[in-house]
């Protein structure tokens, strides 16, 4: 197989990642509109390029530490959505056995240390991951996935100091989608770029769009191979956009019409397929079928899930770390 054809597989599966993550997340809106789906819940659709076009520059035993808007860090990195989508319905067969929910998926067996519900606080767990592997000597790495509000939260700041002074093995991506819940970014931070943040720290910073999946992938693998080399960490800022809202139901009332429809023309989704289709490594008939296939393997998914048994009343505090005293 030459360069090409390897490439052009990589992409291949790297668009298929990103309409499975489209196709999971918008059955997931349709089943917690129906009530089925316990807890809350954080749509990842309109961010795909960000998550595959990192997690396809990585290896399968490199980490990752996701967010509360952790669904597509997950399926990009290899996750099984039957597990996900039964974790979500609160079945014993989900991820962390039905207990966790959207916010807690976890599979190490792949190298995600965990999604979580506390903003920015998976940037401590990717320095303390990161640290652990440069005692070991290892070449593997950490990502660690942020959104553009944690990037003002003191854990953030303190752990990107720490990776600089350690030169950890840890690949900082924060995921600017313009909003922390209501409050647009403009309001609460000065700098328009947050990757200017990093020459503070003493290591490079690089802004990229983040709904062009070729300009993620190409950036990231380069980052990779830096601090994969042992010089240090480094921060990429991924500029996006969520469709929906913070949360499922939020009315999104901080946000014009005009705003939304003209991130909405840059779809990553869309954007992808026509490269693709440029490149002549997809034709027309060939997405209907990619689709058709995710489509399928998604509905085997809710299946799953519906058929797999609920954890048992006796199981409620196995799994948990108890202290006594």
């Amino acid at each position: 197989m030459t360069g090409k054809d390897e490439d052009n597989q990589l992409f291949l599966e790297a668009y298929r990642k990103m309409v499975k993550i489209r196709i999971f997340e918008t059955r997931v809106l349709y089943l917690f509109l129906q009530n089925l789906i316990r807890g809350p819940v954080h749509l990842y659709i309109g961010e795909e390029a960000v998550a595959v076009g990192v997690c396809s520059a990585l290896r399968k035993d490199d980490y990752i530490t996701s967010t509360h808007r952790g669904h597509g860090h997950c399926i990009a990195k290899g996750g099984d959505v039957r597990r996900m989508m039964a974790e979500l319905l609160g079945k014993k067969t989900g991820y962390c056995k039905g207990k966790g929910g959207s916010m807690h998926i976890t599979d190490l067996s792949i190298g995600i240390l965990g999604a979580n519900g506390i903003v920015g606080a998976g940037t401590p767990i990717a320095v303390g991951a990161g640290y652990a592997l440069k005692l070991k000597k290892s070449d593997q790495i950490v990502t660690c996935f942020f959104g553009d509000a944690a990037a003002n939260q003191g854990s953030v700041h303190e752990a990107m100091n720490m990776a600089a002074i350690w030169d950890l093995p840890v690949l900082f991506v924060c995921e600017n989608n313009l909003y922390g819940i209501s409050t647009g970014l403009r309001e609460v931070t000065r700098v328009t770029d947050l990757a200017k943040r990093a020459e503070g720290y003493g290591f490079p910073g690089i802004t990229v769009d983040g709904n062009n999946f070729f300009e993620v992938y190409e950036t990231t693998r380069e980052m990779v191979e830096r601090v994969r080399s042992g010089r240090g960490p480094v921060l990429l800022e991924a500029k996006t956009y969520r469709h929906e809202g913070h949360d499922i139901g939020d009315p999104c009332v901080y946000r014009t019409k005009e705003e939304v429809e003209e991130w909405k023309r840059k779809d990553p989704i869309p954007r992808m397929e026509k490269e693709l289709q440029y490149r002549k490594v997809l034709n027309q008939s060939e997405i209907s079928m990619i689709r058709t296939q995710i489509e399928q393997e998604v509905d085997e998914a809710v299946e799953f899930a519906f058929a797999s048994p609920e954890p048992a009343k006796d199981e409620v505090l196995s799994d948990l770390l108890m202290r006594e005293g």
